[in-house]
This record gives C-alpha cells, structure tokens and sequence, in this order.
C-alpha cells in the first residue's frame, strides 16, 4: 500500500518512519527546502538557534521519551531544570506557585491570602463553576496568583483575552496545588511543581533539528522537499495529490499540515466547513535570536509576565543547553514573541523587532549591553500556537468530521488535529495512530 504523508515536521517524519518499519510505502511532501517545521535549527555565525521556539526533550510519557533518547544516541546532553519567571526585577521560582516566599511581601500575602480564601469559599460551594479559562484560573489558585503572574501571562503568550478562552483543554489537566505545598512555599520551605520536567536533555550539535533529522534518517529517500501540494483529489483508485507540475498517486493519505492551508487544495468542500474552520484561532510566533559576548546565568528558561521588558513573553538560553551552540566567550538568548496579522509586532520589520529585544534585554540585565551583541536573527512561523477560543470545540468538530469522515484524510499532529500538543503529544499522537492501524 502506497501512502502519501502531508508536512515534513517533526509529526510527518515519525509517521514515515514508523509506518516504513511496518513495511508501508511512504512519501512525504514537504514544501520547504528542508524538513523541520516548528523544529527547524539554524547555525548562523557560530550560533545554533532553534527557530520556532525553544524545544527541550522531556515527557511523562516513558515511551515516547525512550524513542526520542534511543534515536539521538550519544548526540544529547543532560541537564536539571533551573527555570525562573521575571517579576518585578526578581527573579521568582518556576511554577510561580512554588516561589511565592521570593515574591515581595505585599504580594506574597496577596498570593497566599487570596488562595486561602477562594480554598474556603470552593469547600463551601460558593465558588461558580468556571465557564472560560480565565474563571479557571480563578478558582483554582486564587485572585492574587492569577492577578500577579497566571492571567498577565497567559495573555500575553496567547495574544488573545483570557475570559475569551474555553477552559476545557485545563479542566482536570491541572490540578489544584495542595494547601500544604502553598503553605510551604510561602515561608520558604522548597516544593517542586512540574517534576517531570525536572531533567531534560538537548542535543549536543545540531539543535533541536537534529532529533527530526535522527527520526528521518531512515527514510530520508522518501522525503520529497520544495513539493508545495496545491491540490489533493480522492479517485476511484485512491488519491492524487499534485504540485501544479507534477501529481503523485497514493492509496492512502495522511495529513500533518495546518487545516487552515489543508482545506483549499480540496474541491466542493462545504461552506459551513470552510467558515468553521476559517473561525479556528491561531498564534503565530516571531522567534528573535541573539547572540552575544559574555555569559549567561544557570537558567534554563525564564517567562515574562510584564509588558514593560518587551513583548517577548518566554526567554530560552540555548547555550545552557548544550555548550556547542555558540562559539567559546559567547552566549545565547532566544525570545519568543506571539503575534497575530495586523498587530503591531507583524507590522514591525527583523531590524526593529530585533532592537527591540535587545533593548529588553539590556534593561533586564539578562545582557551586559547592545554593543556587546555580535548576532542577530528574526525567524517568523505562520502557526505556532493553538488557540482554544469559546467556539473551538463546535468548529474543531464539524471540521474534523467533514475531513476524517466524509473525506477520508487521516489527520495527525498539532496542527491538523488542531491541538496544543508539544514534542512528545506529536510523537504520541503518531504511536497512537499506527497503534490503531495495527489493531484494524
């Protein structure tokens, strides 16, 4: 059985993999030069920047942590998570609930003050059940957590109002820190959160890029890049998937490509199904990399709650990760900025979104100063973020039912299920599916 994969991500080339050691005929069509998507690595005057944002190798999930580690062999470094959020010139403990005794005193008695009493007025039942995200963060930690870190934050990396956003994809994910551990961390006794993030390992040389690459390296043969798909057509036989030059022929057809670019290589698709899946919400990211005389830190990454260091919501310092990524006596930074078309970041050019960062981070004191800088670089992704906005799950709905139903496309990974999954839901979403085929 031929099979056609759409995408050369992360997603796609697992897929290919995986569905050739069952001893499937693969293809994946991948319109970039290389393969990669969000997981694309750049080595640029020395420095080695992964340029849809910062991607570290870890999981609850055992089996999808051991693939990861056994295809990058001896190319990755270990290394203990040390990671901080940015809060008033401090810098506070990660998960923001877990360093409240570093918080200046007004707000650590906000914190834990207001947690205790949303605590009580939840047993006693007078806390409304949630009905959007911001609610949720409400009634779970309490006003002065959401008010201090959890709501500023989640705004800024999602562009987009909190009380806008569903809650479902939170809702029995993330539980409510235990009263003790809250207790604890306000008078300073150490408390974990997220622990299995704890350890994480990168790849020594390469970038992040280098797992895809590992991933793909048995099938490379099957993966056709610079192949923009533009039409995809269901025949009596199976499909045909073409360029505008050439077609390609398969049996089946696996999609890893965003919906939103999917739906107009199809004919005679619904309007409904085109205005639900117009109506889907997506971030786009501007990932701006730097490079610079000096050193970091032991901080792994940091988040930026407040407006006023710069737009960019996360910091990554990739030279923590692995110290083959910048050249010696130097260090990096990458800053995540999330952003939409036709708001002021998508409006600003490379040079100015770049000195804006830098001035951020001069200001920070994250580095020594701008003449210090010795590279810069924007690097710009259409969809980078899933947004789970009030409609999703009635749009997601009817789109996916249209296509994995009435159409026939198999839809795997972030953006064709068109879902917040990180390195390792990707890669899980792929196990899962050739998992089912097996049991078919």
């Amino acid at each position: 059985m031929k099979w056609a994969i759409l995408g050369g991500g992360l997603t796609g080339v697992t897929l290919a993999r995986l569905l050739s050691e069952h001893g499937c005929d693969v293809t994946v069509l991948e319109k970039e030069a290389k393969i990669g998507g969000l997981c694309q690595s750049e080595t640029r005057n020395g420095f080695t920047f992964d340029c849809g944002g910062s991607h570290i190798i870890f999981s609850r999930d055992t089996d999808v942590l051991a693939f990861m580690h056994n295809v990058l062999e001896e190319n990755r470094d270990t290394r203990d998570r040390n990671t901080k959020i940015y809060y008033k010139h401090k810098y506070i403990k990660y998960p923001f609930e877990n360093g409240l005794a570093e918080l200046p005193k007004d707000d650590l008695f906000f914190c834990i003050n207001e947690y205790i009493k949303n605590l009580v007025a939840v047993e006693k039942g007078e806390v409304a059940e949630p009905q959007n995200f911001r609610d949720w963060i409400y009634a779970t930690f309490g006003k002065g957590i959401a008010e201090c870190y959890l709501v500023p934050y989640n705004e800024k990396i999602w562009n987009y109002p909190t009380a806008r956003m569903s809650k479902h994809w939170m809702d029995g994910r993330v539980p409510r820190p235990p009263v003790e551990d809250i207790i604890k961390s306000a008078i300073g006794i150490e408390t974990e959160g997220y622990t299995h993030q704890a350890v994480f390992s990168y790849p020594i040389d390469g970038g992040i890029e280098a797992l895809v690459r590992a991933i793909a390296a048995p099938v490379t043969d099957n993966i056709r890049t610079d192949f923009t798909v533009t039409t995809v057509r269901k025949t009596a036989d199976g499909w045909e998937i073409g360029n505008g030059s050439e077609i390609i022929t398969a049996d089946r057809i696996i999609s890893t490509i965003p919906l939103q670019v999917l739906l107009p290589m199809l004919a005679g698709v619904p309007d409904s199904v085109r205005d639900a899946c117009e109506a889907l919400r997506y971030n786009s990211i501007a990932c701006v990399s730097v490079g610079f005389r000096g050193t970091l830190p032991d901080i792994s990454w940091m988040y930026v709650p407040e407006d006023e260091w710069g737009m960019f919501n996360r910091l990554s310092f990739p030279s923590n990760f692995s110290h083959h990524v910048a050249p010696d006596g130097c260090a990096a930074v990458l800053a995540e900025i999330t952003y939409n078309e036709g708001d002021d970041v998508s409006k600003m050019t490379d040079e100015e979104l770049a000195a804006h960062t830098v001035d951020g981070l001069v200001r920070m004191g994250i580095l020594p100063s701008a003449a210090d800088v010795v590279h810069t670089a924007v690097d710009r992704f259409k969809f980078a973020y899933v947004v789970y906005d009030l409609d999703y799950l009635k749009n997601i709905k009817t789109v996916r039912e249209y296509l994995e139903g009435t159409a026939g496309i198999d839809l795997v990974g972030r953006f064709s299920q068109f879902e917040y999954l990180n390195m390792d839901g990707c890669i899980r979403s792929v196990l899962n599916y050739v998992q089912n085929l097996e049991n078919a």
